[in-house]
């Protein structure tokens, strides 16, 4: 029995043929039937091929043969294939129309192969990152050059822009830092003595987390913290600006958006960051000592004395001389990626997460090719 569909649309599946689904559509074709027919189209579905029959389809107008076209197509980028049979000439003519009308599907991109697209591809890319790098000088330029500006007319710097930053970067992120250097300490004075007690020289997690914490973790660490909050914040506040066209009507008012904005923030950096570095210090060696009174025995009386005999004050010295150069990293990073925002909010998110990104690998290559110099000069 032919299955009803609509009061006016009925298909009747035939005996299929050989390597074919044979089907019959009887009745109107139209708008009005339209979603019950692409429905039984969909349920079909796509594992053979199909042959449909046409010829008992007394109305068909450019909706139902939508609904034709589209699950010929969908056949077609199976690997299958439809026939209509017995269409009417004005039918076929609708059918005709309706395929040259619908858009032709997008091709798939063909995926670059063979050494040239590599070469090129990677060319563009080291292109795009020494532009970068240059863009980046330039904003360090630019900060330098309006410092030096702000130290002869210091009536033009805003010292409670300054002072705001310094609070937002350093007062406020000392709570995460202090906690974060605190637990490396306690991790690097239990993950020191479960091996070092294999060889009975437990007292030397004292010389392992003065020199950890001192040297590299403490202030590393510290810039990556002050990297993900304080670059994203940079950006997002100068983009917001952008956005508003507020550092246009700096320019208007006859103001420099380098002395306004990059100086306050990148001197609060470079006046922060050292003191965060010192508080790191200072809270993983208290994580070590604790952790190493708690695992080993090691008193801190005990740990005091060990540390201030078998630490040079030259490895304080090597982790301090880094903060800087970390904070003008930040800073630089932070500023410049602000003033890249255009006019909307994917543009703000985009530059946001890109900042962050840069600034902290930036300070992990700084903090490496630090290492090789402190290694070369005797350090």
């Amino acid at each position: 029995m032919p299955t009803l569909l609509d009061q006016d649309l009925r298909f009747d599946p035939a005996a299929p043929a050989e390597g074919a689904s044979s089907l019959r559509i009887a009745g109107a074709a139209t708008v009005a039937t339209v979603d019950r027919l692409h429905a039984w189209l969909d349920g079909l579905g796509t594992g053979a091929d199909r042959s449909i029959d046409i010829g008992e389809v007394a109305r068909l107008d450019t909706a139902g043969a939508w609904a034709l076209v589209t699950f010929e197509r969908r056949l077609t980028e199976a690997g299958r294939h439809l026939d209509i049979r017995n269409a009417a000439a004005e039918a076929r003519l609708v059918l005709d129309t309706v395929r040259g009308a619908m858009p032709a599907p997008d091709a798939p991109a063909p995926s670059p192969r063979g050494l040239i697209p590599l070469l090129d591809a990677t060319g563009r890319r080291v292109a795009a990152s020494t532009g970068k790098a240059a863009a980046l000088t330039g904003v360090l330029g630019l900060f330098l050059a309006r410092l030096a500006r702000v130290l002869r007319h210091p009536r033009e710097f805003r010292a409670i822009a300054l002072v705001a930053h310094c609070d937002d970067v350093g007062l406020r992120a000392v709570p995460i830092v202090a906690l974060m250097a605190f637990l490396i300490g306690v991790v690097l004075a239990f993950q020191g003595s479960a091996q070092l007690r294999q060889f009975g020289a437990e007292v030397f997690v004292v010389d392992l987390i003065a020199i950890s914490v001192l040297r590299e973790l403490g202030i590393l660490l510290t810039a990556i913290i002050v990297a993900g909050r304080t670059a994203s914040a940079f950006t997002a506040a100068i983009g917001a600006m952008k956005m508003r066209e507020e550092i246009d009507a700096m320019r208007t008012l006859g103001l420099d958006p380098a002395v306004v904005l990059f100086v306050p923030r990148i001197l609060a950096l470079l006046l922060m960051l050292p003191i965060l570095g010192l508080i790191a210090n200072v809270m993983g060696l208290v994580g070590g000592a604790l952790m190493a009174w708690i695992e080993l025995g090691i008193s801190p009386s005990m740990f005091r004395t060990r540390l201030i005999e078998g630490t040079d004050i030259s490895h304080v010295i090597v982790g301090l001389v880094k903060a800087p150069v970390f904070a003008l990293i930040i800073g630089v990073v932070g500023c410049h990626a602000g003033m890249q925002v255009s006019g909307n909010a994917e543009s703000l998110g985009r530059m946001t997460s890109s900042a962050v990104v840069t600034a902290i690998f930036s300070v992990i290559v700084a903090d490496a090719l630090f290492s090789i110099f402190f290694a070369q000069v005797g350090l």
